[in-house]
Protein backbone atom coordinates (compact mmCIF):
# COMPACT_ATOMS: atom_id res chain seq x y z
CA UNK A 1 0.00 0.00 0.00
CA UNK A 2 2.79 2.30 0.62
CA UNK A 3 4.45 1.81 -2.70
CA UNK A 4 1.63 2.45 -4.64
CA UNK A 5 0.94 5.85 -2.38
CA UNK A 6 4.48 7.08 -3.54
CA UNK A 7 3.98 6.34 -6.65
CA UNK A 8 0.97 8.15 -6.81
CA UNK A 9 2.55 10.57 -5.35
CA UNK A 10 5.35 10.62 -7.70
CA UNK A 11 3.10 10.42 -11.24
CA UNK A 12 1.11 13.45 -9.26
CA UNK A 13 4.64 15.28 -9.26
CA UNK A 14 5.41 14.85 -12.89
CA UNK A 15 2.09 16.14 -14.10
CA UNK A 16 2.66 19.25 -11.63
CA UNK A 17 5.95 19.85 -13.58
CA UNK A 18 5.24 18.92 -17.28
CA UNK A 19 3.63 22.16 -18.82
CA UNK A 20 6.70 24.25 -16.56
CA UNK A 21 8.58 21.59 -18.78
CA UNK A 22 7.01 22.45 -21.78
CA UNK A 23 7.22 26.08 -21.28
CA UNK A 24 10.48 26.57 -21.14
CA UNK A 25 11.23 24.30 -24.09
CA UNK A 26 12.98 26.58 -27.38
CA UNK A 27 11.69 25.65 -30.34
CA UNK A 28 14.41 26.41 -33.34
CA UNK A 29 12.42 27.07 -36.81
CA UNK A 30 14.90 27.26 -39.82
CA UNK A 31 14.30 30.22 -42.33
CA UNK A 32 16.40 28.86 -45.73
CA UNK A 33 16.96 31.06 -48.50
CA UNK A 34 18.65 31.81 -51.63
CA UNK A 35 19.74 36.00 -50.64
CA UNK A 36 23.02 37.15 -49.44
CA UNK A 37 23.36 39.42 -46.20
CA UNK A 38 22.65 42.81 -47.05
CA UNK A 39 20.30 42.07 -49.35
CA UNK A 40 16.43 43.19 -47.89
CA UNK A 41 15.15 39.90 -47.81
CA UNK A 42 18.21 38.42 -45.95
CA UNK A 43 17.75 41.67 -43.09
CA UNK A 44 14.14 41.07 -43.16
CA UNK A 45 14.93 38.02 -42.19
CA UNK A 46 17.52 38.92 -39.16
CA UNK A 47 14.79 41.33 -38.16
CA UNK A 48 12.28 38.58 -37.69
CA UNK A 49 14.03 35.97 -35.70
CA UNK A 50 14.82 38.72 -33.56
CA UNK A 51 11.36 40.03 -33.08
CA UNK A 52 10.10 36.57 -32.46
CA UNK A 53 12.75 35.72 -29.61
CA UNK A 54 11.75 38.55 -28.21
CA UNK A 55 8.12 38.32 -28.18
CA UNK A 56 8.51 34.47 -27.28
CA UNK A 57 10.64 35.74 -23.95
CA UNK A 58 13.16 33.54 -25.97
CA UNK A 59 11.01 30.46 -26.19
CA UNK A 60 10.73 30.47 -30.00
CA UNK A 61 14.41 30.66 -32.15
CA UNK A 62 14.84 31.36 -36.18
CA UNK A 63 17.91 30.03 -37.35
CA UNK A 64 18.94 31.98 -40.41
CA UNK A 65 20.57 30.26 -43.50
CA UNK A 66 21.17 32.71 -46.24
CA UNK A 67 22.74 32.01 -49.50
CA UNK A 68 21.71 28.32 -49.71
CA UNK A 69 23.44 27.66 -46.70
CA UNK A 70 21.05 25.02 -46.16
CA UNK A 71 20.79 23.76 -49.60
CA UNK A 72 19.09 24.02 -52.93
CA UNK A 73 15.56 25.61 -52.52
CA UNK A 74 13.97 22.27 -53.76
CA UNK A 75 16.15 20.01 -51.21
CA UNK A 76 14.42 22.78 -48.76
CA UNK A 77 11.12 22.30 -49.65
CA UNK A 78 11.54 18.69 -49.31
CA UNK A 79 12.30 18.93 -45.91
CA UNK A 80 9.44 21.24 -45.16
CA UNK A 81 6.49 19.17 -46.85
CA UNK A 82 7.99 16.41 -45.03
CA UNK A 83 7.16 18.24 -41.67
CA UNK A 84 10.53 19.50 -40.50
CA UNK A 85 10.89 23.25 -38.67
CA UNK A 86 11.65 24.56 -41.98
CA UNK A 87 10.52 27.84 -43.33
CA UNK A 88 10.93 28.47 -47.26
CA UNK A 89 11.10 31.95 -49.12
CA UNK A 90 8.01 30.85 -52.17
CA UNK A 91 6.34 32.29 -54.77
CA UNK A 92 3.23 31.37 -56.98
CA UNK A 93 5.26 29.52 -59.66
CA UNK A 94 6.66 27.66 -56.49
CA UNK A 95 2.96 27.18 -54.47
CA UNK A 96 1.88 25.78 -58.48
CA UNK A 97 4.35 23.19 -58.57
CA UNK A 98 3.57 21.80 -55.61
CA UNK A 99 0.01 21.37 -55.71
CA UNK A 100 -1.67 24.53 -56.27
CA UNK A 101 -1.90 25.39 -60.12
CA UNK A 102 -3.83 28.74 -59.93
CA UNK A 103 -1.09 30.11 -57.80
CA UNK A 104 0.77 30.30 -61.04
CA UNK A 105 -0.41 33.62 -62.05
CA UNK A 106 -0.04 35.65 -59.69
CA UNK A 107 4.12 35.49 -61.32
CA UNK A 108 2.54 35.69 -64.55
CA UNK A 109 4.33 38.24 -67.05
CA UNK A 110 3.37 41.43 -67.21
CA UNK A 111 0.68 41.11 -65.31
CA UNK A 112 1.19 44.07 -63.16
CA UNK A 113 2.07 47.46 -63.80
CA UNK A 114 2.81 48.37 -60.20
CA UNK A 115 2.90 47.45 -56.67
CA UNK A 116 -0.20 49.18 -56.39
CA UNK A 117 -1.88 46.07 -58.19
CA UNK A 118 -0.47 43.81 -56.14
CA UNK A 119 -1.65 44.95 -52.85
CA UNK A 120 -5.62 45.04 -54.93
CA UNK A 121 -4.69 41.18 -55.55
CA UNK A 122 -3.26 40.83 -51.85
CA UNK A 123 -6.41 42.38 -50.62
CA UNK A 124 -8.49 40.50 -52.27
CA UNK A 125 -10.57 37.19 -51.63
CA UNK A 126 -8.63 35.31 -54.10
CA UNK A 127 -5.52 35.71 -52.10
CA UNK A 128 -7.35 33.93 -49.40
CA UNK A 129 -8.81 31.44 -51.37
CA UNK A 130 -5.10 30.74 -52.71
CA UNK A 131 -3.74 30.54 -49.39
CA UNK A 132 -5.88 28.61 -47.97
CA UNK A 133 -5.43 25.93 -50.67
CA UNK A 134 -1.86 25.99 -50.25
CA UNK A 135 -2.47 24.94 -46.88
CA UNK A 136 -4.46 22.46 -47.60
CA UNK A 137 -1.50 21.39 -49.49
CA UNK A 138 1.12 20.97 -47.01
CA UNK A 139 2.45 24.23 -46.68
CA UNK A 140 0.92 27.08 -44.65
CA UNK A 141 1.59 30.78 -45.41
CA UNK A 142 2.85 32.28 -42.26
CA UNK A 143 4.06 35.92 -43.87
CA UNK A 144 2.79 36.98 -46.67
CA UNK A 145 2.75 40.25 -49.15
CA UNK A 146 6.85 40.31 -49.21
CA UNK A 147 7.46 42.15 -51.94
CA UNK A 148 10.75 40.57 -53.62
CA UNK A 149 11.12 43.44 -56.03
CA UNK A 150 10.37 44.40 -59.34
CA UNK A 151 12.49 41.87 -61.96
CA UNK A 152 14.24 42.78 -64.95
CA UNK A 153 16.59 41.41 -67.44
CA UNK A 154 20.42 41.42 -67.52
CA UNK A 155 22.37 40.09 -70.24
CA UNK A 156 25.50 39.99 -72.24
CA UNK A 157 23.85 42.00 -75.36
CA UNK A 158 21.88 44.74 -75.36
CA UNK A 159 18.20 44.09 -75.35
CA UNK A 160 15.04 46.79 -76.37
CA UNK A 161 12.63 44.92 -77.85
CA UNK A 162 10.51 41.48 -77.31
CA UNK A 163 11.79 40.48 -80.76
CA UNK A 164 15.17 40.66 -78.94
CA UNK A 165 14.63 37.77 -76.66
CA UNK A 166 13.71 35.58 -79.20
CA UNK A 167 16.23 32.81 -78.56
CA UNK A 168 18.09 34.40 -75.51
CA UNK A 169 19.62 31.72 -73.24
CA UNK A 170 18.08 32.97 -69.94
CA UNK A 171 18.77 31.85 -66.72
CA UNK A 172 15.34 31.35 -64.56
CA UNK A 173 14.42 29.71 -61.12
CA UNK A 174 13.88 26.59 -61.47
CA UNK A 175 9.92 26.74 -61.85
CA UNK A 176 7.56 26.06 -64.58
CA UNK A 177 5.44 29.31 -64.33
CA UNK A 178 9.20 31.32 -64.96
CA UNK A 179 9.94 28.56 -67.70
CA UNK A 180 6.71 28.77 -69.39
CA UNK A 181 6.88 32.81 -69.11
CA UNK A 182 10.12 33.18 -70.86
CA UNK A 183 8.69 30.88 -73.40
CA UNK A 184 6.42 32.81 -74.52
CA UNK A 185 8.47 35.41 -75.32
CA UNK A 186 10.39 33.25 -77.67
CA UNK A 187 13.25 32.79 -75.29
CA UNK A 188 15.23 29.78 -74.19
CA UNK A 189 14.90 29.71 -70.13
CA UNK A 190 17.77 27.45 -68.71
CA UNK A 191 16.36 27.09 -64.78
CA UNK A 192 19.78 26.76 -62.26
CA UNK A 193 20.14 27.96 -59.17
CA UNK A 194 21.45 31.29 -58.58
CA UNK A 195 24.44 30.62 -56.78
CA UNK A 196 25.48 28.96 -60.29
CA UNK A 197 24.61 32.12 -62.16
CA UNK A 198 27.95 33.93 -61.96
CA UNK A 199 29.80 31.09 -63.59
CA UNK A 200 28.26 30.14 -65.69
CA UNK A 201 27.52 33.84 -67.64
CA UNK A 202 31.60 33.73 -67.20
CA UNK A 203 32.01 30.82 -69.04
CA UNK A 204 28.66 31.72 -71.83
CA UNK A 205 26.95 29.09 -70.68
CA UNK A 206 23.70 31.27 -70.82
CA UNK A 207 23.66 35.17 -71.80
CA UNK A 208 21.08 36.80 -69.64
CA UNK A 209 19.52 36.44 -65.97
CA UNK A 210 16.29 38.22 -64.78
CA UNK A 211 16.12 39.43 -60.88
CA UNK A 212 15.76 42.66 -58.63
CA UNK A 213 18.17 44.86 -59.12
CA UNK A 214 19.53 44.50 -55.79
CA UNK A 215 19.37 40.94 -56.29
CA UNK A 216 21.62 41.56 -59.68
CA UNK A 217 24.40 43.85 -57.73
CA UNK A 218 24.49 41.49 -54.59
CA UNK A 219 25.49 38.71 -56.93
CA UNK A 220 27.90 40.98 -59.01
CA UNK A 221 26.29 40.35 -62.77
CA UNK A 222 27.14 43.48 -63.69
CA UNK A 223 30.57 41.85 -64.11
CA UNK A 224 29.82 39.79 -66.37
CA UNK A 225 26.45 41.62 -68.24
CA UNK A 226 26.95 44.78 -68.78
CA UNK A 227 23.28 45.34 -70.34
CA UNK A 228 20.27 45.93 -68.24
CA UNK A 229 16.92 45.55 -69.62
CA UNK A 230 14.00 47.74 -67.33
CA UNK A 231 11.35 45.30 -69.48
CA UNK A 232 9.73 45.05 -65.28
CA UNK A 233 8.30 41.65 -66.41
CA UNK A 234 7.35 40.72 -62.72
CA UNK A 235 6.12 42.26 -59.73
CA UNK A 236 6.98 39.61 -57.55
CA UNK A 237 5.00 38.42 -54.42
CA UNK A 238 6.85 36.07 -52.25
CA UNK A 239 5.93 34.70 -48.98
CA UNK A 240 7.34 32.83 -46.14
CA UNK A 241 5.77 28.77 -45.76
CA UNK A 242 6.00 26.08 -43.58
CA UNK A 243 4.76 22.32 -42.76
CA UNK A 244 1.23 22.95 -42.11
CA UNK A 245 1.34 19.82 -39.95
CA UNK A 246 4.45 21.59 -37.86
CA UNK A 247 2.25 25.07 -37.75
CA UNK A 248 -0.90 23.26 -36.46
CA UNK A 249 1.85 21.48 -33.86
CA UNK A 250 2.64 24.86 -32.22
CA UNK A 251 -0.19 26.25 -29.81
CA UNK A 252 -2.61 28.93 -30.37
CA UNK A 253 -0.30 31.31 -28.40
CA UNK A 254 2.96 30.47 -30.32
CA UNK A 255 1.13 30.48 -33.81
CA UNK A 256 0.19 34.13 -33.25
CA UNK A 257 3.77 34.74 -32.07
CA UNK A 258 4.72 33.89 -35.51
CA UNK A 259 2.41 35.68 -37.55
CA UNK A 260 2.38 38.61 -35.50
CA UNK A 261 6.35 38.69 -36.02
CA UNK A 262 6.30 37.78 -39.48
CA UNK A 263 3.53 40.58 -40.47
CA UNK A 264 6.17 42.93 -39.17
CA UNK A 265 9.17 41.53 -40.74
CA UNK A 266 6.97 42.05 -44.13
CA UNK A 267 6.60 45.13 -43.74
CA UNK A 268 10.21 45.99 -42.81
CA UNK A 269 10.90 44.02 -46.24
CA UNK A 270 9.00 46.18 -48.16
CA UNK A 271 10.47 49.41 -46.73
CA UNK A 272 13.70 48.14 -47.58
CA UNK A 273 13.40 46.90 -50.84
CA UNK A 274 11.82 50.05 -52.02
CA UNK A 275 14.64 51.86 -50.84
CA UNK A 276 17.16 49.45 -52.07
CA UNK A 277 15.49 49.76 -55.57
CA UNK A 278 15.94 53.03 -55.98
CA UNK A 279 19.33 53.34 -54.98
CA UNK A 280 20.14 50.43 -56.84
CA UNK A 281 19.72 51.97 -60.11
CA UNK A 282 22.14 54.56 -59.46
CA UNK A 283 24.61 52.63 -58.58
CA UNK A 284 24.05 50.31 -61.77
CA UNK A 285 24.56 54.04 -63.59
CA UNK A 286 27.30 54.38 -61.52
CA UNK A 287 28.66 50.67 -62.16
CA UNK A 288 28.66 51.89 -66.49
CA UNK A 289 25.97 49.52 -66.65
CA UNK A 290 23.97 50.04 -70.35
CA UNK A 291 20.20 50.78 -69.09
CA UNK A 292 17.35 50.44 -72.08
CA UNK A 293 14.13 51.81 -70.78
CA UNK A 294 11.13 50.11 -72.79
CA UNK A 295 7.48 49.65 -73.87
CA UNK A 296 6.05 47.73 -71.18
CA UNK A 297 3.11 47.37 -73.36
CA UNK A 298 4.76 45.98 -76.33
CA UNK A 299 6.27 43.43 -73.64
CA UNK A 300 3.01 42.47 -71.79
CA UNK A 301 1.26 42.02 -75.79
CA UNK A 302 4.11 39.51 -77.18
CA UNK A 303 4.26 37.43 -73.87
CA UNK A 304 0.39 37.25 -73.99
CA UNK A 305 0.15 33.10 -74.87
CA UNK A 306 1.24 32.61 -71.56
CA UNK A 307 -2.25 33.64 -70.22
CA UNK A 308 -3.64 31.14 -72.84
CA UNK A 309 -1.89 28.76 -74.54
CA UNK A 310 1.27 27.94 -71.21
CA UNK A 311 1.07 24.77 -69.52
CA UNK A 312 0.81 27.02 -66.53
CA UNK A 313 -2.27 28.34 -68.41
CA UNK A 314 -3.80 25.12 -68.73
CA UNK A 315 -3.88 23.92 -65.14
CA UNK A 316 -6.39 26.96 -64.31
CA UNK A 317 -9.39 26.97 -63.18
CA UNK A 318 -12.03 28.07 -65.55
CA UNK A 319 -12.47 32.22 -65.71
CA UNK A 320 -9.39 32.23 -63.57
CA UNK A 321 -7.42 35.03 -65.64
CA UNK A 322 -10.63 37.03 -66.11
CA UNK A 323 -11.25 36.95 -62.62
CA UNK A 324 -7.57 38.51 -62.09
CA UNK A 325 -8.40 41.28 -64.48
CA UNK A 326 -11.32 42.46 -62.95
CA UNK A 327 -9.77 42.79 -59.33
CA UNK A 328 -6.82 44.39 -61.03
CA UNK A 329 -9.51 46.84 -62.85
Amino acid sequence: MKKILALVMVLCMVMVLMPAACADEVIHISLGHDNHPGEPLTMAGEFWAQRLEEVSGGTMVMDLYPSSSAGAKTDLIDQLMAGDPMMVVGDGGFAADYGVPDASIINGPYLFSGWDDVTKLTSSDLWTELKQQMADAGMTVVSDNWWYGCRNTMSVKELKTPEDFKGLIIRVPNSSVYIDSFKALGAAPTAMNLNEVYPALNQGTIEAVENPLSVHLANSIDEVCPYLCMDKHFYQITFIVMSTDFFNSLTEEQQGWLLETGKEAAEYQNDLMLKAEEASIQEMVDRGVQISEVDFDAFAEAAKSFYTDSASAKNWSDGLYERVLEILG
